[in-house]
């Protein structure tokens, strides 16, 4: 009887598992969007401006690289965009996030999504006293997501949008050489973590969705762990097509690949063996 019961209630949560993980994306609902991106040149946010662009939205695309935007944007046409721009832009500079923004609302006629990607290089070593690379990482890689959000806000607000949160495993678990970097995702876990209770607190009709990411097989992520581990990276369109559902559909949190969820499930359960295997998965000679 006790064992009957037990199976009962592991079909019960299983059922409730793949209920929640259900994709309700309706494609259609992307048709007109108007859409800003960042981090848009190469990699995840690339894969996004053309993923929207086949769902027919209106896009504006920022990174540093104005030869590369150019070429994504004719790209973006290809694919069916409804309108595609791009501005070039270097968030380390305090008062690009907010020019992006006033740019993209101007050039749109308002914002339906804010899709905050970008991030700034960081070395794959182990941490050596620098703070200042970690004060300019905190700028790109954080504060200017946070200028960016409130310069946004007020459109997002008007048509009731849409924040969509890139950010990483390495914001919620600890790994080694990669101290800067984690730093701003714990960061932005934390910051709009935070953010979603007081915008449902103030009842404000703006969703926030925070994607949580594996390894994923960009080029710049690729050449940073050649050597260091044999961990498996997963496709950055598919990466960047999970993003775009997980915002479309109003998600708060959003994991991907699936093991993502299950490392931060479990993460507390046996701290000695989870740093040990943490550490073991990395080659390392001092």
């Amino acid at each position: 009887m006790k064992f009957s019961t037990k199976i009962v209630a592991l079909g019960v949560v299983t059922a409730l598992v793949a209920y929640s993980w259900r994709d309700t994306f309706a494609p259609e609902s992307l048709q007109g969007a108007k859409v800003l991106v960042t981090g848009a040149s190469t990699g995840i946010g690339e894969q996004m401006a053309y993923h929207y662009a086949r769902f027919g939205a209106q896009i504006v695309i920022t990174a540093r690289r104005e030869n590369v935007l150019r070429e994504v944007v004719e790209r973006c046409l290809e694919l069916g965009a409804q309108s595609a721009i791009y501005i070039a832009a270097d968030m380390s500079n305090t008062s690009d996030p907010e020019r992006v923004v006033r740019f993209a609302v101007e050039e749109l006629g308002g914002l339906d999504y804010l899709v905050l990607n970008h991030i700034g290089p960081s070395p794959f070593t182990m941490w050596n006293g620098d703070v200042e690379h970690t004060r300019w990482l905190m700028q790109v890689n954080f504060l200017s997501y946070l200028q960016m959000t409130s310069a946004a806000m007020p459109h997002l607000e008007k048509s009731a949008g849409s924040i969509v949160v890139v950010s990483s495993l390495l914001g919620k678990m600890c790994s080694p050489f990669v101290a800067p970097y984690s730093a701003t995702k714990f960061s932005l876990n934390g910051f709009f973590g935070t953010m979603q209770h007081e915008l449902a607190m103030q009842r404000k009709n703006v969703s926030l969705t925070i994607s949580i990411l594996g390894l994923i097989d960009t080029q710049s992520a690729l050449e940073k762990i050649r050597g260091y581990t044999d961990m498996k990276a997963y496709p950055a369109s598919e990466a960047a097509l999970h993003i775009i559902k997980a915002g479309a559909t109003r998600q708060r949190e959003s994991f991907y690949p699936l093991y993502t969820y299950f490392a931060c499930l479990i993460r507390d359960w046996f701290p000695f063996f989870r740093d040990l295997v943490i550490q073991n998965s990395y080659n390392f000679e001092p």
